[in-house]
């Protein structure tokens, strides 16, 4: 499931050679060169190194729809202008079936964003991408931590930078209630505990939680599983345990399991204002934080995308350190795991080398787009090269704080790099049975493996 400009509004895109590379594409890219690097509008200024392409069109693929369209246009409209390129933006909700079949047919959009690891190497292993030019290599080893960058790689090549990038490790709370109790926001894992276990001496079920999403459900529970395993066991684990080298049914992930049935499967802390443990399964992840605003339940653990849904409880609902619902921190399990997040978003990826394709490519992955479009609203760039006080609401700043710590374990939502058939099949339906029925841990590790493809 998924940036703050101008500290500068100027980006100097990759260094020298970034600027010489994007100046001698601009000379070549059909229509009147002449009119090129010359544009005398001073709001072009910033925008000189990526050349001049008059009379061009770049293509944008993607799932993200309306309005949120809309905003991207914003922000790219006066790259479009001092450059010459026409950027024409086409969103599509069936965008990972439709995107292959382009290919296929000789029919691949210059741009497209992608929101899977997993779906990028597949399309590089099919000969679809391009690799990125140097000056998007240099943005994305300048701006990026790596552990994020890293995923728009295969087989060391990287074929884009980030976009956008989730935040899931967050815990929603009421900073009003935390206030009236006395309550402090917890920095460690213990700390989280007794404060869960002070909540029930105080009559309040500490976490609520829902996992149904309609034919996701179950998607939210391995959100959960995943905070645990890269908390305790770290990024190599976590990777290993993506990749399949460490099973499900192993001590490692079975230990991980156990840490999660004593949170989210302990009577005394759950479901407040819609039930027992296995309500856990029926509620939808829409609906369940509504029970915190009425100090039913204290916590619930989601991601920063879920912002948006606290208007529907409460119209006037304020979002802040000492608002109604704010967020903090899910803190560590093992200190020598340093700040783990588990998080999402896309890669900028480019079908075509044509000069303002890699122009627009560049573009997307400097600092000035990032800050243009996360001063937009409800949206989080990891682009270390936005200021945080471009972004607009706290959450967003919140979560860009964390995600550009350069000391950060970032890993991409594993589900997300599984084959389809497990993290997308088995282990939703799997983590909603360990739920809905109190299916043993055991039995459900063990029907996840199973599925895994043999090849």
């Amino acid at each position: 499931m998924s940036v703050r400009p101008s500290r500068r509004t100027a980006a100097i895109v990759g260094g020298i050679a970034a600027a010489l590379l994007l100046a001698a594409c601009g000379s070549s890219s059909g229509g009147d060169s002449s009119a090129s690097a010359t544009n005398t509008d001073p709001a072009c200024a910033d925008y000189a190194q990526y050349g001049s392409h008059p009379n061009t069109t770049v293509t944008v693929f993607t799932s993200i729809l309306p309005p949120e369209q809309q905003l991207f246009e914003q922000s790219w409209a006066q790259f479009e202008k001092c450059t010459g390129i026409k950027v024409k933006y086409e969103g599509s909700d069936q965008f990972e079936a439709q995107l292959p079949t382009r290919i296929a047919g000789g029919n691949a959009p210059d741009i497209a964003f992608i929101p899977q690891p997993g779906l990028l190497a597949k399309l590089v292993s099919q000969g679809g991408p391009v690799a990125a030019p140097q000056s998007v290599i240099d943005n994305a080893t300048k701006y990026w931590n790596p552990s994020i960058a890293d995923y728009g790689k295969v087989d060391g090549t990287l074929y884009g930078a980030p976009l956008s990038t989730n935040m899931k490790s967050l815990v929603w709370y009421s900073p009003t209630t935390f206030k009236a109790k006395g309550y402090t926001v917890p920095t460690t894992w213990d700390d989280l505990f007794k404060l869960s276990d002070q909540m029930v001496k105080d009559g309040i079920k500490p976490w609520c939680g829902g996992i149904e999403s309609g034919g996701a459900t179950g998607w939210p529970a391995t959100d959960w599983l995943e905070q645990i395993v890269l908390r305790q066991w770290g990024g190599d684990v976590y990777n290993q345990w993506v990749s399949h080298e460490v099973k499900f049914d192993s001590p490692q992930i079975t230990k991980s399991m156990d840490t999660l049935a004593g949170w989210m499967k302990n009577p005394a802390y759950v479901n407040a204002g819609f039930g027992d443990v296995k309500t856990i399964a029926t509620t939808a992840f829409q609906d369940a934080g509504k029970p915190i605003l009425a100090g039913k339940c204290g916590m619930l653990q989601q991601a920063s995308f879920y912002a948006n849904q606290w208007v529907t409880f409460k119209k006037d609902v304020k979002i802040a350190e000492d608002g109604d619902v704010y967020a903090f921190y899910l803190p560590t399990i093992d200190p020598n795991v340093k700040t783990p997040i588990v998080g999402g978003g896309e890669t900028v990826t480019a079908f075509s080398d044509k000069p303002e394709v890699q122009a627009f490519q560049t573009y997307l992955s400097s600092p000035t787009f990032a800050t243009l479009k996360v001063k937009a609203g409800t949206w989080v760039s990891s682009n270390n090269g936005v200021p945080l006080d471009a972004y607009t609401d706290p959450i967003s700043k919140l979560s860009a704080q964390l995600l550009v710590d350069p000391s950060a374990t970032f890993r991409f939502d594993a589900s997300d790099l599984m084959p389809a058939a497990v993290g997308a099949g088995a282990e939703w339906k799997q983590m909603t049975a360990w739920f809905a029925t109190d299916q043993s841990t055991q039995t459900t590790l063990q029907n996840i493996d199973a599925a895994w493809p043999s090849s």
